[in-house]
Order: structure tokens, then sequence, then C-alpha cells
């Protein structure tokens, strides 16, 4: 004997509700649908039009885009002038990576073992604070701080210490005709506004490392460095590699620092900017750009394979 469903009464509503009831997969493609729109659309639709354009060229004569596809652009990469921009760029995101995870380590080990809450809290907000100001406002503030009159100037020359600073701008990879001037300076200023990216993921990956672990490690006889070496820094992997994710990234688009910072040599986001701005070089700020999604596509692919997205 066969047994039919009642009809559902009452108003339209009530009905709408129950065919969403019963058909669960609908009601999860209308909850995604407005978001996919907007990925599909908007942000896929944008990386599209990028690639599009990267294979398109500029008349040299009229500075007008041609239409056709071509290759000439990437060519155009593989110039001196211009690989080395992509070298530098990336040479400069990995030295922030390397000292953002040097200076973040000891300060999120301490946060995550030894602060009481009250100074935790404090700390947190220490970290976190700086981010609630504007990024340019940070910059300018260094700009007045590593000033030829600046406070950090002032201050080493009351110590005798200027004289050093002076050697250092007169070496050719990371000096420059003064302080401001110089990668020296850009690299201190992307230090500092993206250390915070990097202490947050580190002290919540250390903050899983259980203790007793630790304890284990103490009562088998293993030196403090034995500990950290295959205990501590293999576990808090995933959150240093979280970390660089976002100090690589952030320090390989940035276009306003180098404007601000540094000498007259490009970086990858200031190419792309001027490109697509001043010389009007659609094609190749679309070249470049998505020679930038390259590297960070490859750079994600092996920090997944690290097992970072563990600790985000």
């Amino acid at each position: 004997m066969s047994v039919i469903a009642p009809a559902v009464e009452g108003s339209p509503a009530r009905r709408v509700g129950a065919f969403f009831y019963r058909h669960p997969a609908v009601r999860l493609s209308l909850f995604l649908l407005p978001g996919l729109l907007w990925l599909g659309a908007l942000y896929i639709g944008s990386l599209g039009s990028l690639v599009v354009y990267s294979l398109w060229s500029l008349e040299e004569f009229t500075g007008l885009v041609v239409r056709e596809f071509t290759t000439s652009t990437y060519r155009e990469l593989l110039e001196p002038a211009n690989y080395e921009i992509v070298l530098r760029t990336a040479g400069m995101a990995a030295a922030v990576t390397v000292a953002c995870a040097i200076l973040a380590f000891p300060f999120a080990t301490y946060m995550a073992r030894y602060a009481s809450p009250r100074v935790k809290t404090f700390l947190y907000l220490a970290v976190i604070m700086p981010l609630w100001s504007s990024y340019l406002v940070r910059a300018l503030a260094w700009r007045s701080i590593l000033a030829g009159e600046g406070f950090l100037m002032w201050a080493l020359e009351r110590v005798g210490l200027d004289g050093v600073v002076r050697t250092l701008l007169g070496v050719p990879i990371v000096g420059g005709p003064s302080l401001v001037q110089s990668k020296i300076s850009l690299f201190i200023v992307y230090v500092y506004l993206w250390l915070p990216f990097m202490i947050l993921p580190v002290q919540a990956a250390l903050e899983r490392v259980p203790v007793s672990f630790l304890e284990a490690s103490n009562d088998l006889g293993a030196r403090p460095g034995t500990t950290f070496r295959r205990i501590v820094l293999p576990l808090a992997k995933p959150g240093l590699v979280a970390g660089s994710i976002f100090t690589f990234s952030l320090t390989l688009g940035d276009f306003i620092l180098p404007q601000i910072f540094g000498t007259s040599e490009f970086f990858l986001g200031q190419m792309v900017y001027v490109q697509q701005g001043v010389a009007g070089n659609l094609p190749l700020a679309a070249a470049f750009t998505f020679v930038a999604m390259a590297v960070m596509m490859l750079y994600l692919g092996a920090a997944k394979r690290a097992g970072a997205f563990e600790a985000l």
C-alpha cells in the first residue's frame, strides 16, 4: 500500500519553505550563487582579461594597442631590464620574509609559552594596533625617522655610528644616495609593516605544540637546541609558511613604498603601475601582473605541500 505525502497547506511562504526543505541542494545553490557570481564575473573575469591583454601588443609608432594575439609582450620580459625587475622584487620579498620570520619567532614563542594572560592581551594589542592606522601614514612616519635630519641619523651621530650607515650606503646592492633613497630603508619599512602578519600565524602554531612533547624531550636528555630543531620548528613550520604567504605576497605586489623609499630602480608592482598609467602600455603591464600571479601560484603550491593552510 503506497503512502501519499500530505499536500502542503498554508501561505505561499510556507510552501516555498517546504520546497527548500525537501531540496537541500537547491537551498545550498541559492546560498552560494551570489558569492560565485561575484567571484566568477569580477575576480576570475578580471584575471581572464589580464591574460588576454598580455597577449596583445603595443604599436611603437602610434602607441595604440594592437588587438592581435602574440607572444611579443612576453618576449619583452626576457630583456635584461625587465627580468631584473622580477628578480629584484622576488629577492626583496624573500629577504623581508626571512627577516620577519627571524624577528617574529622569539616574540611569538614568548606570547605562546611564557606570557601571562594579561601580558598576552597587551602583546596582542601591541601587534594589532599598528594595523588600525593607515598604511601610508606609517610609511610617511618612517620617512621622517630615516631622513638625513631625522631621529635615527641624529641618534647614530651621537654614538658615533653614522659612519657605518654611510659605508652601507656605498654598497651597490643595498645602498643609495641617502638612507631614505636606499634599499636599506625600503627593507626596514617592509619588515615593520608586515611583521604582524608573521607574528600571529606563528604564535597560533606554537600554541598548538603540546607541552608534553617538550617535557618528554627534556626527560630524554635532549638539549634545548635539539628540542627546537626536531620538535618545535617542524611543528611551527605551518605557521611560518602561512605568515610567509602574507609577507611575500604583500611585498611582491606593493607599488607605493618603492616610490617613497629606495632608489630609482623599479619593482614589480611599481612597474605595473607605471606601464598602465604613465606609459599607457597595458599589454606589458598585464604581462608583468601575470608574472606576479605565476610566482605567487608557485609559492602557494609549495606552501600547501608544507602544510601552511593548516595554520590559517
